[in-house]
């Protein structure tokens, strides 16, 4: 499970415009995978981040397992070693892919997780990679998943956030693995990141890249806070069961998105059964 599903009105994120990837940064470029999905937009973004003129990259998030995909990697890296493949989470769209390219590749697979570890002795938050003067630095950002990692681009101001912020819509914060506290915890802890190196982009796992990053975390903020609310009103009003929730907050919400919006509510409960 992964990806965006709920709509988030007027947030300042990326708008309607197809996204298609490509150059962003100096030191990252987007290569979209040929996935897309009301759960993974236009499709997984894979990044490869290099210092320019560089003959070492890192590749973040190889996306699912399409030969196509992988082979416009190898072509888009090609005469350039790939020192590490880097997952920000294991959900399948992210990761199928890893060790194939690894194998074509000859490069590691390093992620938090050891499931999705190749050859690699893994990633934790705080460490901090370099690849011919190419810093990384590695921000534990559970919350989407318990292993779900973001990767701050320090030289170019930007912060690679898997599906912990998307350039549009929602994430999805799936119990028990998904927990929405520490998903809102993640959320200080990028914007607080940002706002103390001025970072200027949020480079996400799907949808466009955001180049006003505080503005993106403060509206994903305020949207949960809000939705909680709702929450509790509901709650409040009588409502006992996640349908019923769902029925009352997500009225103006298509009836295909209700079963995600379920799972969503049910984060919702878990969270304010924890916190009162």
């Amino acid at each position: 499970m992964s990806g965006s599903i709920l709509p988030l009105g007027g947030l300042p994120l990326g708008g309607d415009t197809p996204w298609l990837g490509g150059l962003v940064t100096a030191r990252a470029i987007c290569l979209l995978a040929p996935n897309p999905s009301p759960m993974t937009l236009d499709g997984t973004n894979t990044w490869i981040l290099a210092e320019p003129d560089s003959g070492s990259v890192f590749v973040v998030d190889p996306g699912p397992d399409d030969l196509d995909h992988l082979g416009s990697i190898v072509a888009a890296t090609a005469g350039r070693r790939v020192a590490q493949i880097l997952l920000t989470h294991g959900h399948s769209d992210h990761s199928d892919g890893a060790r194939r390219l690894a194998d074509l590749t000859g490069a590691p697979v390093a992620a938090l997780d050891p499931m999705y570890r190749y050859g690699s002795e893994g990633l934790q938050g705080g460490m901090i990679l370099d690849v011919d003067g190419l810093v990384v630095e590695i921000i534990a950002t559970p919350g989407h998943t318990a292993d779900s990692l973001s990767f701050h681009l320090v030289a170019d101001g930007a912060v690679l956030t898997g599906d912990t912020v998307l350039g549009r819509g929602s994430t999805l914060v799936v119990p028990p693995d998904g927990r929405l506290g520490d998903y809102l915890e993640s959320l200080v802890r990028i914007g607080a990141l940002i706002e103390s190196t001025g970072s200027s982009w949020i480079l996400p796992g799907h949808g466009p890249a955001l180049a006003d990053p505080l503005a993106a975390v403060a509206g994903y903020l305020a949207h949960r806070h809000s939705r909680l609310e709702q929450v509790r009103g509901a709650l409040r009003a009588g409502a006992v069961t996640a349908d019923e929730i769902v029925a009352m907050v997500y009225a103006d919400t298509p009836l295909q998105l209700w079963p995600a919006a379920r799972m969503s509510v049910t984060a919702q409960l878990d969270y304010l059964h924890e916190t009162n």
